[in-house]
């Protein structure tokens, strides 16, 4: 029971990075659909680096929350949610630019 509770801590803590992936998604698509990521002004690189930095610390909590519950017993298992929640990060981040796309458009 206590490594089902860790597990869904872990889920809880990974939702939480998948949403700021989105919001670096969100916010980074716009100066990549106008090809000025080399001009970006100090007020953008906050705009995109908070996001992004936040979201890897989160990401990496969520993983070592996840650790605790299955990277001895069932290391398969860890690996494979471990490259998992990666696919998924980076689908978070398209899927935010793809939001932010659409409604420019």
């Amino acid at each position: 029971m206590e490594k089902w509770i860790t597990r869904v801590v872990a889920a809880l803590v990974a939702c939480g990075s998948l949403a700021l992936f989105w919001t670096f998604g969100v916010f980074l698509a716009v100066p990549w659909h106008e090809s000025r990521m080399r001009s970006l002004n100090s007020v953008e690189w906050q705009v995109l680096g908070i996001p992004l930095l936040v979201g890897l610390a989160v990401t990496w909590g969520a993983l070592h929350i996840l650790a605790i519950a299955d990277r001895e017993t069932r290391p398969r298992l860890y690996f494979t949610t471990c490259a998992l929640l990666m696919i998924v990060s980076a689908l978070a981040v398209l899927g935010g630019m793809a939001w932010t796309i659409a409604r420019i458009a």
